[in-house]
């Protein structure tokens, strides 16, 4: 690995670096945007039940608040919720923009990633080509390792470039796509529970 590295120059390193990072954002987002973990599949139901049942508590809300995604877009909604549909509406849709940052992070970098590391290859192939200009200029052709070695220089950073964008790209576009899933999904599930919520209320009343 190392002597791979050497061969193909100094843009090898930032390179390497790329990939190192990117693989650490990928994982990291595999981990953070499960499912299970933005927006449970029990939870809405969880929810509507022990709001039928007047078992709705501060301390239950104030749990779902610690908690991150869905639960915590609940939380904000539940507590405004004596406020009116439009002050509960609002405060979900703020609780979820602060969510929707949450997912997206790291994804710029990801993003800068794909699209730097092939114009690293290309600049490291540039300089590989230069080198080999340089000694055909010195020394004509007849210095075969000192070509071989520019040559080498060039095609392996172009290769490595590709190497770390393919994947990183192909990543960005997999996460996006979960991102958008989620976000549709606790938009979906939120405006169920206010629709549930203020129903049940506008019901008690006429029945006052």
């Amino acid at each position: 690995m190392l002597t791979f590295i050497q061969t193909g120059g100094f843009f090898m390193w930032p390179l390497l670096a790329c990939s190192i990072l990117a693989l650490a954002i990928i994982i990291e987002r595999f981990w953070t945007l499960r499912k299970a973990r933005i927006a449970p599949k029990g939870l809405l139901a969880d929810v509507m039940k022990r709001l039928r049942d007047d078992r709705m508590t501060l301390e239950y809300i104030r749990s779902l608040q610690a908690n991150v995604g869905l639960s915590s877009i609940f939380a904000a909604g539940l507590l405004n919720s004596k406020h009116g549909r439009e002050a509960m509406k609002e405060s979900s849709q703020e609780a979820a923009s602060h969510v929707i940052h949450e997912l997206e992070r790291f994804m710029n970098t990801l993003g800068t990633i794909a699209a730097i590391s092939p114009l690293l290859g290309l600049l490291g192939t540039v300089v590989g080509m230069i080198k080999v200009f340089a000694v055909l200029m010195e020394s004509g052709a007849g210095n075969t390792s000192l070509l071989a070695g520019g040559i080498s220089e060039a095609l392996l950073t172009t290769a490595a470039g590709l190497g770390v964008a393919i994947p990183a790209l192909i990543f960005h576009r997999f996460f996006s796509r979960k991102i958008d899933e989620l976000v549709v999904s606790m938009e979906q599930k939120s405006t169920k529970l206010v629709d549930a919520l203020h129903e049940k209320d506008a019901k008690s009343g006429a029945h006052k």
